[in-house]
């Protein structure tokens, strides 16, 4: 694709950085704290997000699981997810042992339904997995309310939303933990690798075990864990991409409120921002009415080079893994409208102008 949907930006920080890690001889660290370069990495990614503390792993997935093995959270627990997601954020929850609760969506933001989610919670609910879809936060106010009402756990799902903003407060610093990737599609990548942050000095003790086989000093295991380690190259390239993320963040933002000015079709329906939350513009998602108008688009963006994608279809309870499970029978009517619907644009920071109007120009004729 001349224009791909997103397209990692590496330079000579990054090189110079996995250079040093290279002539140190230190590839990664087994101890509870980790090698030099993870432990600046996830000071400076726990700055950025404005949280106690940040954990560094070697995936979004890695982060999601290990926050639910950190929680206790397995066999005969529930766990409160959106469909309308990419399969990790279910997957751990069947890894751990525990079932997956499919919460419908709204239209407004493609986020968790906070009124489906309220009354989906049973007594063996344990924990909710809000998805800031898009890059775009979810309501976690209400979302935080109705945990502490019946006593659930919150794992935001902030592996797209490096930077959005909820109430002037970073995504991932506001339930008890949050999970991020840093693969190559995401606002800022270290390859492969992930994130979890939290303010809980307890919880972040014990993740910090968990990603090293549950050890504390060495062969003393204490707990169930893996090996879920960042290796020291990773962190020096997290290092470097993070000191980038101001520069990303504006270009994206640039570029979403150039293409909305471009787009003029009142039948598709475009992204919001408001007073409340603020996009990291990771995505730029528009909806159509109906999936063969949304068909032709994608077919007519693609023929120009222009990599539009569709994100998610089928939605994780029409997979065929869940199908087989009997999720496929779970009424979610406004997440099977979405998945036929809409379609993601590229606004990342090498998008050029004319790419932009030429997207505008294909939908507009629409």
């Amino acid at each position: 694709m001349r224009v791909p949907i997103n397209k990692p930006i590496l330079g000579e920080e990054e090189k110079k950085l996995v250079l040093r890690v290279l002539e140190s001889g230190t590839l990664t660290n087994a101890s509870l704290s980790g090698g030099p370069m993870v432990r600046r990495f996830e000071e400076e990614f726990a700055e950025f997000i404005g949280v106690r503390h940040a954990i560094a792993v070697n995936s979004g997935t890695a982060a999601l699981y290990a926050s639910l093995l950190a929680l206790n959270i397995g066999p005969g627990d529930e766990v409160l997810v959106p469909s309308f997601t990419f399969l990790a954020t279910a997957n751990v929850i069947l890894l751990v042992g525990a079932k997956p609760v499919f919460v419908d969506i709204s239209l407004e933001d493609y986020n968790i339904d906070v009124q489906d989610l309220e009354r989906k919670i049973t007594q063996k609910s344990k924990a909710v997995i809000p998805v800031h879809l898009y890059g775009f936060p979810a309501k976690m106010e209400e979302i935080m309310e109705i945990a502490e009402k019946y006593g659930l756990y919150v794992i935001e799902d902030a592996c797209q939303a490096h930077g959005s903003l909820y109430k002037g407060k970073k995504a991932g610093s506001i339930g008890h933990l949050a999970a991020f990737s840093f693969y190559p599609s995401k606002v800022i990548t270290t390859g492969e690798g992930g994130m979890i942050t939290t303010n809980d000095d307890e919880l972040a003790e014990k993740l910090r075990s968990i990603r090293t086989h549950g050890q504390l000093k060495g062969y003393d295991s204490v707990r169930l864990g893996f090996n879920l380690r960042m290796p020291e190259m990773e962190a020096a390239v997290g290092i470097a991409q993070l000191g980038k993320i101001k520069y990303f963040l504006e270009k994206r933002r640039e570029n979403a409120y150039r293409l909305m000015e471009f787009l003029d079709n009142p039948n598709i329906v475009k992204p919001f921002e408001d007073d409340e939350r603020k996009h990291n513009w990771y995505l730029f998602t528009v909806r159509f009415d109906c999936q063969e108008t949304r068909d032709r688009a994608l077919k007519k963006l693609r023929e120009e080079g222009i990599g539009a994608t569709i994100y998610y279809d089928p939605p994780v309870h029409l997979t065929p893994l869940y199908s087989q499970l009997g999720y496929s029978k779970v009424p979610l009517p406004r997440t099977e409208q979405a998945s036929k619907t809409v379609l993601s644009l590229p606004v990342h920071p090498l998008v050029e102008e004319e790419d932009l109007k030429l997207i505008a120009e294909i939908l507009n004729r629409l």
